[in-house]
């Protein structure tokens, strides 16, 4: 039976990344399906709301030395999921009250929360657009982001823990080239991706036999594929990493180490 609560046209009978990854960080907004689908995940990888905290603050840190440090005032954030604390618009705009955000999603839940995202600072613009990562040019070419973002002047493309959800490597690496090839000279890319580079043989294959069975939709990537969105930019910090120790706030010994994290992170400047 579809929630009451649910927003029109919402299919809340399966699951959606966006809720079971919201579910995953404690929050409200997801529903029977999406918990079932993290629990099962969870079962296989125990330490799967561990690696969802260190995305997480891997987007924060990463936003944060856009701002701060690279000086970029427009960001592009695709898959942006449901909105929890200190989304990108406001990590931004408390740094550059001038920034312009742009989030994009595909699921209604997240379009229900807009309001949500849509508050900024006076200074700046903040926009939501409902579009799908695997349509580039139609996010490209939406009027919205275009009266939201100029494509003249450096954009940060945020792409965190979405690329794992297009199932063909090539597909997801040619959707980044073609993001990237529309920005201009001084933009950035800050991406995420699960990885089973630091599985045991018994892990990785459970995993690979739960997205055969249709019971995962995140798809792996080796360090090598994740390195070739990152073909012609220059990488930032320490490069690609498990994302715990990209550019980390904390000493050693309390980052938790690469096989309970498993998602690679990066940040790489266009020439």
């Amino acid at each position: 039976m579809v929630d009451e609560t649910a927003p029109p046209g919402l299919d809340t009978s399966t699951a959606h990344p966006a809720r079971r990854y919201n579910y995953w960080l404690g929050g409200k907004d997801n529903f029977a399906a999406d918990r079932e689908s993290g629990d099962m995940i969870e079962r296989a990888h125990p330490t799967v709301r561990l690696s969802v905290r260190e995305n997480r603050s891997f987007l924060q840190r990463a936003v944060r030395f856009l701002a701060e440090e690279a000086r970029v005032d427009q960001f592009l954030d695709i898959g942006t999921g449901l909105p929890t604390a200190d989304n990108t618009h406001e990590i931004a705009q408390r740094r550059v009250p001038h920034a312009r955000v742009v989030y994009v999603d595909n699921d209604p839940m997240v379009g229900a929360h807009a309001r949500a995202l849509l508050t900024s600072s006076p200074e700046g613009v903040t926009r939501y657009l409902e579009a799908d990562l695997r349509d580039p040019r139609g996010i490209l070419g939406h009027p919205q982001l275009k009266e939201a973002l100029d494509l003249d002047r450096p954009v940060a493309l945020v792409l965190i823990a979405v690329l794992h959800f297009i199932a063909d490597h090539e597909q997801a690496r040619d959707v980044v080239r073609e993001l990237l090839s529309a920005l201009p000279s001084g933009s950035y890319l800050a991406a995420s991706n699960f990885t089973l580079d630091y599985s045991d043989r018994e892990t990785a294959a459970v995993a690979r036999q739960m997205i055969a069975q249709g019971r995962s939709d995140a798809h792996p990537r080796t360090r090598a594929e994740f390195a070739e969105y990152f073909v012609g930019l220059g990488l930032i910090g320490p490069g690609i990493v498990p994302v715990s120790e990209w550019l980390p706030e904390v000493p050693a010994h309390q980052r938790p180490p690469a096989d309970q994290v498993a998602i690679y992170g990066a940040v790489g400047r266009k020439p």
